[in-house]
């Protein structure tokens, strides 16, 4: 159903927005966490609009998605790592 999107993922802004996410989240304790994903979709948009020198919808998207997609895989991994 949402097998399209992986065409917009793009792994340096989501390598990008998972490293700047974990250095928020463990450096500023009295950050809430649910303002974390819209950082990180800012910074895709931002870092998509970068790279491309341009902005579009598909830009908008690419952007968001991989943003957003590094707090889901920041998830992931902390799961895999807390299971013994």
């Amino acid at each position: 159903m949402i097998d399209f999107l992986n065409d917009y993922v793009i792994l340096l802004i989501l390598g990008i927005c998972l490293c700047v996410g974990y250095v928020i989240k463990t450096s500023i304790p009295k950050l809430d966490n649910k303002y974390i994903p819209l950082i990180m979709a800012i910074l895709g948009v931002i870092l998509n609009i970068w790279i491309n020198m341009s902005f579009s919808p598909e830009i908008l998207l690419g952007g968001l998605f991989s943003g957003l997609s590094s707090t889901g895989l920041h998830q992931a991994f902390k799961q895999l790592i807390n299971k013994e």
